[in-house]
């Protein structure tokens, strides 16, 4: 039989790797698709050729906000089971 604090903690894990596994699958199809779709985009963004644009400063953008929706999540997460600490 669980205990509470054990199904508590059970359940912050699933959702942590749930979390997880879907940033991380995210991440591996902007990765993907930019390094193998990037230059066949062809037309002009802001005067530069979107596939270049997005290339370079679109995945960037993609990342960072990746680890922002974690960390805004995971504080969440932290708050909804009493584990947040007050960074």
């Amino acid at each position: 039989m669980i205990t509470a604090p054990a199904a508590r903690a059970s359940s912050y894990w699933r959702k942590t790797l749930q979390l997880s596994a879907a940033l991380l699958a995210l991440w591996l199809v902007v990765t993907l698709g930019v390094g193998l779709f990037g230059q066949s985009l062809s037309f002009d963004f802001f005067g530069w050729p979107f596939g270049f644009w997005i290339t370079s400063q679109g995945a960037l953008i993609v990342f960072c906000l990746i680890v922002w929706i974690y960390a805004w999540a995971m504080d969440r997460l932290d708050r909804a089971h009493g584990d947040h600490d007050g960074d």
